[in-house]
């Protein structure tokens, strides 16, 4: 989800890189979740988001549309989102102890949170969001550990491939006349990337280029 921001008023002044050090470690949160409740929809997820949910929960697309997430129009196209529910509009994956039940497969903006991506029209940098947290205390971690991705170069160039291929899909959609392509590029987008499954006997981002190269 694009956002237009005041970089100075909602970081420290500062980008990273991969190998550099930031003030982001919370020491586990100890049970806090304030950044998984109230969140509305901006927590939008990307293929892979979703591949490693439906994985690791042993569910389908739809079966997760079902339960813990849902479609919301995002810049002009169709992408889903975590669903909030219940008292504090809680993420749905959030469990009673204030935990999230699918740590080791969550989203990539929960992995990298209080981090932010900004995006400069080539690629993208990492910054440190200083009002999102209210952890108190934070140790600095490196931006790599803190991702916690395997194969994290590779990830980042995913990311940044997905971000301009939906960038130019919102584009073509803000242009349009009519609703007629939007709704095009919406399902295209939803089959091709989440509806059909990413096989998990094959590497994920060879499969992704695969799709994405034939559009």
């Amino acid at each position: 989800m694009l956002r237009e921001i005041d970089f100075a008023k909602v970081s420290d002044g500062k980008f990273y890189q991969l190998g550099d050090m930031v003030k982001a470690d919370c020491q586990g949160c100890a049970g806090c979740s304030e950044c998984c409740r109230g969140m509305g929809t901006s927590i939008v997820l990307d293929p892979l988001d979703v591949h490693r949910i439906s994985s690791g929960l042993g569910k389908s697309f739809e079966e997760l549309l079902s339960s813990h997430l849902e479609l919301q129009v995002a810049d002009g196209i169709i992408l889903p989102n975590l669903r909030m529910a219940g008292p504090g509009e809680a993420c749905t994956f959030l469990n009673a102890e204030g935990r999230c039940s699918i740590h080791p497969f969550r989203p990539g903006i929960c992995r990298i949170f209080p981090l932010g991506r900004y995006y400069d029209g080539k690629s993208f940098q990492y910054f440190l969001q200083v009002h999102e947290c209210p952890k108190p205390n934070k140790t600095k971690v490196k931006v790599r550990k803190w991702i916690d991705t395997p194969d994290v170069k590779r990830y980042d160039a995913y990311i940044c491939d997905w971000h301009y291929y939906l960038k130019g899909l919102q584009e073509q959609a803000a242009a349009s006349e009519g609703p007629e392509l939007v709704k095009q590029l919406s399902m295209s987008v939803l089959t091709d990337f989440y509806v059909r499954p990413f096989r998990t006997d094959q590497d994920f981002y060879e499969q992704f280029y695969e799709r994405l190269n034939a559009k």
